[in-house]
């Protein structure tokens, strides 16, 4: 019988059957699971031992094939937020498959069956249950601290099965011990393992009995230490094992010689050797030690690699595998450049802002392979537990350092570049701050003394070159923001998707799908890019160039030319079209910025009968709606000037709506074309929709300096727009604004709203 049951993951601890467990579970997605099967598997769970607990992330196919059933008892959520849950164990089950649960992707399912075993008792299982129950009684006669209950529960139990489940889980096996045990779904094969191992634990402690007797006479102090070691050597060779721990504490401290740490990090590392040599292999202890001596002598404390110093290296690489970006380039070069002459200089903190799609990401490993240094990527959109950078403290179960430097450590050295992703996503809760963490990490002027909690001892993080990418400036915290050297990625033109379509995405295409005979001229791009898509960047066109290219392999298409027919028939109907909505008096056309790039915002404006009150609809700000009102009150306050006849707006009020298109609007850049609006309202003169207006208005009718210039005159001219207003303050902001766009697009540069009446409507009195 097949059964569907949620994964829960364990290191170095077993639960077999008839066994009772306690649990505390601090990580979200493991409360998670045990959540899902309250809901929906009747408190039942599936426990998995890894086999490899050094292993952080193990693929599906490295997953145990056999796991325990496990019953919920009680679920209790400490005032931390953990929870708290005792699991009994079931029965064992062979694992089918593992899957994604439909309720939860990031929860771990798995198909299991349960195999069925003969509990009729053959004279053979009383044979072996006698046996076994012998061999009990004379190892727990040996060893005076085991219950005496325990020795009643044994006593009564009949059923083979059950039997060999409960000494194995009382014996103080090891890890690997207890899997063997837990792997093994034959009882009988199983009871005879377990008589060989109590038979060899009591050899053991007969062994131990005598050499105590041997060398308890004449014990001296100072050679305490050497007998316990010659003590454990004599039992390893009665037993045959070829663990030898004194090489390993040996080989412990040769590392640890050889690494060039502080004095204070060097006595601690050698503290926690000592402290691992003396601690039983029994105690579950000394895998804690042995698995943080690991982690930390691992790090690269003084690995550095060699930065590629030939700057026109450098720029070929950066410049062969992304298109633009000039202002991150540069930066990248002069750090290398200054670094030449300067061992004192500081490893700069670059923040990519822009639109999804505009290479951020990419960029950044482009920068590790150009500077020859190792690359990775932590993503932390989304984040809320502070805990997930800094590492847990030993004291928890299953805890590990931080992803900061899980990441220097797999990388091998300690000048990486490493891209901490989507850091505009982190959110705040009880959980913690990640963005005040990262405050230590990426401040220069303390990050070489980071302290990771895992790891106990500062590591110089002032060697990593930090790349932070996000999609929206004003959402990372303002502390945070002041470390940061921003630079602003803008979103492309229809000239450069053009230009990158055809010089980085068609090749990379072809040369990962292994075909080039389909080619595609300039005007199918630019269809594709048109009609197609609606982005800032050209993720989407991408992964459109991919469909197309397959859609004709799969087609078998004779010609090699990609058609308009064809992109219709691989593409469908068109998605975007060129068409406006239909003009109106009283309409003005504002530009805006979001996270995806400039677009145009419709202001309509209608009089309504009332007494010159102001109603605004559109998702907007408060801040818009002031603007609003500012705007109104500047006309009326010249009436005169502009030829508007006061008795057309008496008894009137004004209805002025913004719209939506799914964003919400903020700031005050759309007070010059909320302006225009009204005062087209107020004359009955409509406005050219080919015209569009930025800019912030204040009561004596001056034209204000607005940011996002580049994103907005870049998103006029994507919408077919000829004529651009913007406040003269921002004529500055024109050199970053390409060629071809100033060259195709009119931008017009105002101090005064007059200056717009003149242009707009004066010419129609």
């Amino acid at each position: 019988m097949l059964d569907r049951l949620p994964v829960l993951l364990l290191k170095e601890l077993v639960l077999l059957p008839y066994q009772e467990i306690k649990l505390d579970l601090k990580v979200e997605l493991s409360q998670d699971v045990i959540d899902l099967a309250e809901e929906l598997y009747g408190n039942k769970i599936l426990i998995v031992c890894l086999d490899n607990v050094g292993d952080v992330s193990p693929e599906l196919k490295d997953l145990p094939k056999i796991g325990v059933i496990g019953k919920i008892k009680k679920k209790i959520k400490l005032p931390n937020g953990d929870y708290r849950i005792f699991v009994t164990g079931l029965n064992r089950v062979q694992i089918k498959d593992y899957r994604q649960a439909l309720n939860n992707k990031d929860i771990l399912e798995a198909i299991v069956k349960r195999l069925y075993i003969d509990n009729s008792v053959a004279e053979e299982d009383k044979a072996i249950l006698k046996t076994l129950k012998a061999k009990i009684l004379e190892y727990m006669d040996l060893n005076p601290g085991v219950s005496n209950s325990v020795t009643a529960t044994i006593d009564k139990i009949e059923d083979l099965d059950m039997l060999t489940d409960v000494i194995t889980n009382f014996i103080t096996f090891d890890i690997d011990k207890k899997i063997e045990y837990m792997n093994e779904f034959d009882y009988k094969a199983r009871a005879a393992k377990l008589i060989k191992d109590i038979q060899v634990e009591l050899e053991v402690i007969n062994i131990e009995n005598n050499i105590d007797y041997q060398i308890s006479e004449g014990l001296d102090k100072e050679q305490r230490n050497y007998l316990i070691k010659q003590k454990i050597k004599l039992l390893n060779e009665e037993l045959g094992s070829t663990y030898n721990k004194d090489t390993e504490v040996d080989n412990y401290m040769e590392k640890i010689d050889s690494l060039n740490i502080s004095t204070r990090t060097r006595s601690k590392l050698i503290d926690e050797v000592k402290k691992y040599s003396y601690t039983s292999d029994a105690n579950p202890d000394s895998s804690v030690i042995r698995n943080y001596l690991d982690t930390v002598l691992n790090l690269p404390w003084n690995t550095l690699s060699i930065d590629e110093k030939n700057i026109k290296n450098i720029k070929k690489s950066l410049d062969k595998s992304h298109y633009g970006l000039e202002e991150a380039k540069e930066r990248i070069i002069e750090y290398i450049a200054i670094k030449k002459t300067s061992k004192k200089l500081k490893t700069p903190i670059i923040c990519l802002v822009g639109p999804p799609g505009t290479g951020k990401t990419t960029l950044g490993m482009s920068i590790a392979d150009s500077l020859n240094r190792e690359f990775a990527k932590v993503s932390v959109g989304g984040l809320n537990d502070a805990s997930e950078l800094t590492g847990h403290k030993r004291t928890y179960l299953g805890s590990s350092p931080g992803i900061i430097m899980q990441s220097i450590s797999k990388c091998g050295t300690s000048n990486p570049v490493i891209l901490i992703d989507e850091v505009d996503k982190m959110t705040k809760d009880y959980h913690g701050d990640p963005a005040a963490v990262l405050l230590d990490i990426l401040d220069s002027s303390q990050n070489n003394q980071f302290i990771d909690h895992y790891i106990e001892e500062p590591f110089d993080l002032s060697q990593v070159l930090f790349i932070l990418t996000a999609n929206d400036l004003d959402s990372i915290p303002s502390a945070l923001r002041d470390r940061l050297e921003i630079i602003t990625i803008s979103s492309y033109s229809e000239e450069e998707k053009l230009y990158i379509a055809k010089k980085y995405l068609i090749p990379l295409i072809y040369d990962e799908y292994n075909i080039t005979k389909y080619k595609f001229s300039d005007d199918i791009i630019l269809e594709i890019i048109n009609s197609y898509t609606k982005e800032a960047g050209v993720r989407d066109l991408d992964r459109l160039i991919r469909k197309v290219i397959r859609k004709a392999y799969l087609s078998e298409k004779k010609t090699t030319t990609i058609t308009s027919k064809d992109v219709l028939e691989y593409l469908g109907p068109v998605k975007y079209g060129k068409e406006k909505k239909k003009n109106h008096v009283g309409c003005a056309i504002t530009l805006g910025v979001t996270p995806y790039g400039g677009i145009p915002l419709t202001i309509e404006s209608i009089f309504t009968t009332g007494s010159g009150n102001i109603q605004t609809t559109g998702n907007i700000e408060e801040s818009v709606k002031e603007s609003c009102i500012v705007s109104y009150n500047y006309l009326l306050s010249h009436l005169d000037t502009f030829k508007v006849d006061e008795k057309s707006i008496l008894n009137k009020d004004i209805h002025i709506n913004m719209h939506n298109y799914g964003v919400k609007k903020t700031g005050t850049s759309g007070g010059l074309a909320c302006t225009v609006a009204l005062l087209s309202l107020m004359l009955n003169i409509m406005v050219d929709d080919k015209i569009c207006f930025t800019g912030e208005i204040d009561l004596y009718g001056d034209i204000l300096k607005v940011g996002g210039i580049k994103e907005k005159i870049i998103g006029a001219y994507n919408d077919d727009f000829n004529t651009v207003f913007i406040p003269k303050e921002n004529e500055n902001d024109l050199k970053q604004i390409p060629k071809n766009v100033k060259d195709n697009l009119k931008i017009v540069c105002v101090n005064t709203f007059e200056e717009v009446y003149k242009y707009i409507f004066k010419k129609h009195k």
